[in-house]
């Protein structure tokens, strides 16, 4: 039950696209004055180490933000920095062409790391943290059922101090949203990433937002999910369009492939390939900064046969 660890895939190409559109969500709903409550369902250990055991081990970095930085950042590197799997494209994107969005994340993840080199990764409350405003009294409300996540997390985020603006709990997410919604101040972005590594969990997310729609209608949900060939996870994505349509919400769906690995042979395991983001009450800004930033995405991260993406919305 307990042997999905994130930090195996930490910056890994699912990652960017998934924090690239975090930010950009937060930035839309953090420009109103109105407190905002983020709530991270399965928030995993909070920050990682890119030069640490569990990321070596995958790699996975490696064909994600190592390989967007040393296209789109390149600068000084330290004696502990990975290379990128691949040699690195040049996609004749100059830096002032570079799409508003991924600029946002590119600054961002560059802010955890001094003196060159790219070492530490934020996971997703690290980097909603980064958006808050203390000012404002926003909240970010952490769950997190795995024990050495969970307790690794409780660690990290005690370094920010940051009071009663964080809560961390030892709980499954899908049932400790209930409680949260909806939220004193009615505004929040509820995100959703399990590690699907159980089928079920697909069912979850589905139950789980149906369930959140009728508490609290008008929240913003951002999910996560990888693009495998499982039915669940193909049905996953219609069926949310559908509990938004019911619900006569907008909704916006973006996927992102980088394709199959061109060195790996007939009989190596392709691993993870493409993911997808699916957000119900998208920011208004959300599928114009998704349009820039994808095709820029691809140029730099997409490696071979299957690579492309996708930006849908409705409602």
């Amino acid at each position: 039950m307990f042997s999905y660890r994130h930090a195996f895939h930490a910056g890994n190409h699912a990652d960017v696209l998934k924090h690239l559109t975090l930010i950009a969500t937060l930035a839309h709903l953090t420009a109103k004055p109105t407190a905002l409550t983020v709530i991270d369902t399965h928030a995993g250990a909070g920050l990682y180490r890119l030069d640490g055991d569990f990321t070596s081990t995958g790699d996975e970095a490696r064909d994600g933000v190592l390989k967007l930085f040393a296209a789109l950042r390149p600068g000084p590197r330290d004696s502990a920095q990975k290379t990128p799997s691949a040699p690195v494209k040049s996609p004749d994107i100059a830096p002032k062409d570079i799409a508003p969005a991924l600029q946002q994340y590119l600054d961002l993840i560059a802010g955890f790391n001094t003196g060159g080199g790219l070492r530490i990764y934020p996971g997703s409350p690290f980097v909603a943290h980064q958006l808050l405003r203390p000012e404002a009294r926003d909240k970010l409300k952490l769950f997190e059922l795995h024990p050495t996540d969970g307790k690794t997390l409780t660690a990290n985020i005690a370094q920010l101090e940051a009071g009663r603006q964080i809560s961390v709990a030892r709980a499954d997410g899908f049932e400790a949203l209930k409680a949260l919604l909806p939220p004193p101040n009615r505004r929040a972005l509820v995100l959703i990433d399990p590690s699907y590594e159980v089928k079920t969990d697909y069912a979850k997310v589905s139950a789980c937002i149906q369930d959140a729609l009728k508490r609290f209608a008008t929240g913003t949900y951002a999910i996560w999910y990888p693009v495998i060939p499982r039915p669940e996870a193909h049905e996953l994505p219609r069926r949310l369009k559908t509990l938004a349509t019911q619900a006569g919400k907008p909704w916006l769906h973006a996927t992102l492939s980088i394709g199959q690995d061109p060195t790996h042979g007939p009989d190596d395991r392709p691993g993870l390939t493409a993911s997808g983001m699916f957000l119900i009450n998208p920011p208004h800004t959300l599928k114009e900064a998704l349009r820039l930033a994808l095709p820029q995405l691809q140029a730099v991260l997409g490696r071979g046969r299957g690579q492309d993406h996708s930006l849908l919305s409705g409602g």
